[in-house]
């Protein structure tokens, strides 16, 4: 790939797309130069992940069946909730424009194809959730859960998806920048260098132990034919942490509340290191006893390297009523205050 390939290079969401094909690319053996999996988590997240079908039926001929087409990944969580992508799920319709489908179909790994209704989607995130009829959930041979710890750069982690509509495949990669943004979505991705390509939309980033660690959210536009399939080794997913308290939000049919700490930040020198100071405060960080010009060090003993991860944590780690410690240097004196989070 030249040079002028990779400046030129646009983030892509993944679309939805693909033609189905059965393969059985999962039946080859791990090597120990990819990662090390137990069969029990391999099987575990192969059973999970779902096909996200395609609306093919020509209303002008409903007594003909459509064409089997994978636009897109899932997964099953359990009792019969399927995750996937927002967009995988969008239906664009002439009188309404982009609607979000009220029914999908889903293709489990042992093919059979189930319907699925709408639950909630999350307007927040590119994060929406389904859920299979309880006539049909037996038919959903496992489930599987969040990981509890957080990922880090290097640690191995493998996908398996429908990427182009072909599989369903798999493959492996390793986490590289934890902390990364694009313009699509409004807190930080996970970035890693597995291959995805169109159609992995929504699919789950699994760790070893088969547990989910994030959503796959885009690829990073290589090439310059402007079509509908894309692929690359450069793939941002949603964190799992974050993607957890969504779904469980939408799950409680409760609106996901996140926290308001009442700084605004911005960049200060601290002899040569830039730091978070203060620039305002407000409520509740002015009644704990932060002030104007604080240099903020850490929050609940993890040090503030930037102003994006502290917003990430609060998003991500933190629920309003809930105190945190807030670590601050005020001319040359560390002082740490307890503060209240407020809701926003």
């Amino acid at each position: 790939m030249s040079t002028g390939h990779l400046c030129a290079a646009r983030y892509r969401r993944l679309p939805a797309f693909g033609v189905w094909l059965v393969a059985t690319m999962l039946s080859f053996p791990l090597h120990a130069e990819t990662t090390v999996l137990s069969p029990d988590a391999f099987l575990r997240a192969k059973q999970v992940t779902v096909g996200i079908l395609a609306d093919t039926q020509d209303q002008r001929t409903p007594e003909k069946p459509g064409k089997i087409v994978v636009r897109g990944t899932g997964f099953h969580l359990r009792d019969g909730y399927v995750i996937t992508a927002r967009h995988a799920a969008q239906q664009h319709q002439l009188s309404t424009g982009t609607v979000i489908q009220k029914q999908i179909r889903i293709l489990t790994n042992d093919l059979h194809e189930l319907p699925a209704d709408l639950v909630n989607d999350s307007a927040f995130m590119d994060i929406v959730v389904y859920r299979v009829a309880e006539q049909h959930r037996s038919k959903l041979q496992a489930g599987t859960s969040f990981a509890s710890a957080e990922v880090s750069p290097g640690m191995e982690v493998f996908t398996i998806g429908y990427p182009l509509g072909w599989g369903p495949t798999i493959a492996f990669g390793k986490i590289g920048n934890t902390n990364t943004f694009l313009q699509t979505i409004e807190t930080r991705l996970i970035q890693t260098d597995l291959s995805a390509c169109s159609g992995n939309s929504g699919g789950a980033l699994f760790d070893a132990q088969g547990e989910i660690v994030g959503i796959l959210h885009a690829v990073i536009q290589t090439d310059k034919e402007e079509t509908q399939a894309h692929c690359s080794r450069m793939t941002f997913v949603i964190p799992g942490t974050l993607s957890e308290r969504i779904i469980n939000a939408v799950l409680s049919g409760k609106p996901l509340a996140f926290s308001r700490l009442g700084v605004h930040m911005t960049s200060v020198k601290e002899g040569t290191k830039l730091r978070v100071g203060v620039k305002d405060v407000a409520e509740p960080a002015k009644s704990a006893g932060i002030q104007k010009h604080d240099i903020l060090l850490a929050i609940e003993g993890m040090e503030i390297l930037d102003g994006a991860q502290l917003k990430n944590f609060l998003i991500e780690r933190t629920s309003p009523g809930q105190e945190v410690s807030v670590k601050v240097r005020r001319a040359d004196v560390d002082l740490t205050f307890h503060v209240v989070l407020d809701g926003g």
